[in-house]
């Protein structure tokens, strides 16, 4: 048997370090395996996935070395390879489970379901579909299906027992079908889920082994179903550990950057980084900390993983991309390596026209620009006390400018102008009233060349890092409030569509 590996990530925003970390560890079982690793894109959610983050996604893996077989760009004989050109394969494969009683057409609306999971709660219960399409004709369906009603395909569920796998980290597995719920397979748009494109995909494509996070382990049953349902051989499993804050919690960005493109903004170097996620959950045979990506894929061994939540620490990644600056470039690499990062004539050319007409001399540049350079800002919270805005207004403000500027994928100082400037608007306040928590957040000062024109140059990554940052040291509000800011946030949202 060929070993084929695959990731599959959605292009639907930043390019995640748990995106890289699944696509290293599928990339290592590969290779040493003599196998091939495969890109898909999962772009079927046509309102969140853009061109631009597929490009992303390539440029982020490509800057880290994670280099596939198979994929989009560069093709391959399984293709194609974005779920939302496979469209008619998915449909074809979910009417030959309706066809075989395995899967049933569903015109539930969604207010019918949301009272549906209300009065489950309320009856102390877990919110599930209740099979209600189960109970519909076959005439009534042929009818409503002629009528042009809105409608989903769902998979039948085992009504009791336990559904059991085999996981090759973690052994046999036992989820009880109660547990299960009666998953979309269609949505109404005509486009598949997450669970039907990804057993078709698998299958087509001949992967061998799905390596993934541990997240997906309760999907496993209705995955495994699929496979018996189509009478086709199961990938073997593998569950790997997810990575987490120092606090133990899922890797989230509030708490820690998770954007690739923000580590490589930082001034990481793309072999310490590949380097850090090879240690997250794994070690060399030797346990020597620092390895290259060759001499992962050398000793790897899948049962070698660790299966408690490995803690993705910046200091210790700080310390790690350290040794590799001093251990690993020469004089002539080190200067390449920093005119590559920011000294480079793309990066300059932006700049001077923001500077140029601010300085007396070329020493000005440090104070007045050095923030281009470097990563996030020293303030705290009386940073902020230089504007009109109470601790409040400013804890709003970059609440949701946080949310808003994540949501900017066109990354294009009219598009942040005019968002900002609608955002000042639905808030009642001054555009510069606004800008100011921005500035100090952004540039660690209460002024700055164009703030505008500086974010672009910045870029997305360290812009919405920096912002986060602003945040906790005014402190980030309480469940309760964000809650509250985010039911507000929703209106303001609405005004800016």
């Amino acid at each position: 048997m060929t070993v084929r590996t695959r990731i599959a990530p959605s292009p639907t925003g930043d390019p995640h370090v748990g995106t890289a970390y699944i696509a290293l560890f599928n990339l290592c079982f590969a290779r040493q395996n003599g196998g091939k690793f495969i890109l898909r894109i999962e772009d079927t959610d046509q309102l969140r996935s853009t061109k631009h983050s597929e490009q992303k996604i390539f440029e982020s893996l490509h800057w880290l070395g994670l280099e596939w077989d198979e994929g989009p760009d560069v093709g391959g004989d399984f293709g194609p390879y974005r779920q939302s050109e496979r469209t008619q394969t998915y449909q074809d494969y979910a009417q030959k489970l309706v066809q075989a009683g395995h899967a049933f057409y569903c015109f539930a609306t969604p207010e019918e379901l949301s009272q549906m999971r209300q009065e489950q709660m309320a009856g102390g219960g877990t919110p599930k579909y209740d099979g209600r399409g189960l109970a519909i004709s076959t005439a009534e369906v042929e009818s409503r299906l002629a009528a042009g009603e809105s409608h989903v395909i769902r998979m039948k569920i085992p009504d009791e027992g336990n559904c059991q796998f085999e996981d090759m980290l973690r052994g046999t597995i036992d989820i009880p079908w109660s547990q299960v719920d009666m998953q979309v397979l269609i949505k109404a748009d005509g486009l598949p889920t997450y669970h039907l494109a990804n057993v078709v995909d698998d299958h087509l494509m001949n992967i061998s082994h799905v390596i993934r996070g541990e997240e997906w382990i309760n999907s496993a049953p209705k995955h495994q179903l699929l496979y018996q349902y189509f009478d086709w051989q199961m990938p073997k499993l593998i569950h790997m550990p997810l990575l987490r804050n120092p606090d133990k919690s899922k890797l989230s960005k509030r708490k820690n950057p998770t954007g690739v493109n923000f580590y490589r903004a930082m001034g990481y170097l793309p072999e310490a980084l590949v380097n850090y996620l090879g240690r997250m959950g794994w070690s060399m045979p030797d346990e020597s900390e620092k390895f290259s990506l060759e001499q992962m894929v050398e000793c790897f061994d899948i049962k070698d993983i660790h299966l408690g939540g490995p803690v993705f620490d910046t200091e210790k990644l700080d310390w790690l991309n350290g040794r590799w600056i001093r251990e690993e470039l020469d004089e002539q690499e080190f200067r390449k390596r920093l005119v590559e990062w920011a000294l480079n004539d793309d990066k300059l050319r932006q700049i001077i026209p923001l500077v140029q007409g601010r300085i007396e001399k070329y020493s000005d540049l440090a104070s007045i620009a050095g923030f281009l350079l470097s990563g996030i800002p020293e303030i705290d919270a009386q940073s902020f006390e230089q504007g009109k805005l109470e601790v409040e207004e400013n804890r709003k403000v970059l609440q949701y400018s946080s949310w808003l500027l994540d949501s900017i994928h066109e990354w294009d100082r009219d598009i942040l102008y005019r968002c900002l400037n609608s955002l000042a608007d639905a808030m009642e306040f001054k555009l510069k009233d606004l800008m100011l928590p921005l500035f100090v957040a952004i540039t660690g000062q209460a002024s700055a060349p164009p703030l505008f024109d500086s974010m672009v140059i910045l870029g997305p990554d360290i812009v919405r890092a920096r912002v986060r940052h602003g945040l906790e040291k005014l402190g980030h509000p309480s469940k309760k409030q964000l809650k509250k800011l985010d039911k507000d946030y929703q209106r303001f949202n609405l005004a800016l569509s």
